[in-house]
């Protein structure tokens, strides 16, 4: 009997060891030379949570990332995925400042009541905030936003003079031309029929009508039918930005750094358009592009994102490696560039 079963303790003692193993690399691979602090801030009579992540040693005063999220219901950490970069960040002597969507986590409010004006004010209260810390160096404050993020970004650093930089990861310029470049690029990605285009775009100009003319939800389901996705609040959010371009307010970043990330898989963002605008509106002089031809629209590789136990597995054991090869080093070289200006009075 002990040999019949000796094979088998064996093999659930050598399971065990290499559970126990997996699951130490998960630990040391998900732990992060930084020092996270809870931190919070009142805004518009609502309390946001956040995190303040500084570098693992020294006082500072430290130069700061404020980061801006793109769509959707985003905690201050992104699901741990801003951690790797801010672990990036931290080793060109910069902190990293990001504050849950309103509504998410432990932030008061609902981010689906917002235009892109209360998101930019939002942050320039974070700003604001930063700048009254000890700890941060009030001359060296930058931005990092993604995707609807550009929306935000040029109307914050329009306000705010003062601020060192701006990076723009994968960011629109045209909200009307953005969801038609999605919609078009997710159909061909799909193998979709003539037929099925040809109503997807219907359906697309039936929307942009309703909202032309201000139509409720309820107007807009009568109108379309399966609403899909769509929701009252989401409706609602849609309605008021959906006029949104960020052309003129890039115009007065003029001067301001701007380091513009694209992705060559990019279905979300015509990144084509997005850096011919940037081009033609920055000087050349303030502008940097860095394209990386193998990664998606979240600046993970392609063919790592569409395996999904591949995805998994590198989000569980090695987290610093989903973004495509060179993004987090090129950030990280990007604000270690930046001079030490004289801070405005």
């Amino acid at each position: 009997m002990r040999r019949t079963w000796r094979p088998v303790v064996w093999t659930l003692v050598g399971a065990l060891v290499v559970a126990a193993g997996l699951g130490g690399v998960a630990v040391w691979q998900n732990t992060y030379a930084l020092r996270e602090e809870k931190v919070s801030l009142r805004h518009g009579g609502k309390l946001l949570d956040g995190v303040l992540a500084r570098p693992e040693r020294g006082e500072g005063p430290f130069g700061l990332v404020v980061f801006v999220h793109g769509d959707g219901p985003t905690d201050a950490t992104h699901e741990t995925f801003y951690r790797p970069m801010w672990e990036s960040f931290a080793r060109a002597g910069y902190a990293s400042l990001s504050f849950s969507k309103p509504g998410v986590a432990g932030s008061e409010g609902d981010w689906l009541d917002q235009s892109m004006t209360d998101r930019a004010e939002e942050t320039l209260a974070a700003v604001r905030w930063a700048r009254s810390r000890p700890d941060v160096d009030g001359r060296r404050i930058g931005l990092w936003g993604a995707s609807q993020a550009g929306w935000v970004l040029p109307k914050v650093a329009a306000r705010d003079r003062r601020l060192q930089f701006v990076i723009a990861v994968s960011p629109a310029v045209n909200w009307h031309r953005q969801g038609r470049y999605n919609l078009l690029a997710e159909l061909d990605r799909d193998g979709a029929t003539a037929e099925r285009r040809d109503a997807a775009l219907r359906r697309r100009e039936t929307t942009l009508r309703l909202l032309e003319r201000g139509a409720s939800f309820a107007e807009y389901r009568s109108a379309i039918g399966d609403p899909g996705g769509m929701t009252s609040a989401r409706w609602g959010f849609v309605a008021r930005n959906h006029r949104s371009d960020a052309t003129e307010d890039l115009r007065s970043v003029r001067g301001t750094p701007v380091l513009l990330v694209t992705a060559g898989h990019d279905v979300n963002v015509d990144v084509a358009e997005t850096e011919a605008v940037y081009r033609e509106v920055l000087p050349a002089a303030s502008l940097t592009v860095a394209h990386y031809p193998g990664a998606t629209h979240s600046l993970v590789d392609h063919d790592l994102e569409r395996s999904t136990w591949r995805l998994t597995l590198t989000a569980v054991l090695r987290p610093r490696k989903l973004y495509t090869e060179g993004f987090l080093a090129d950030q990280s070289r990007f604000v270690a560039q930046r001079p030490i200006g004289e801070e405005a009075p």
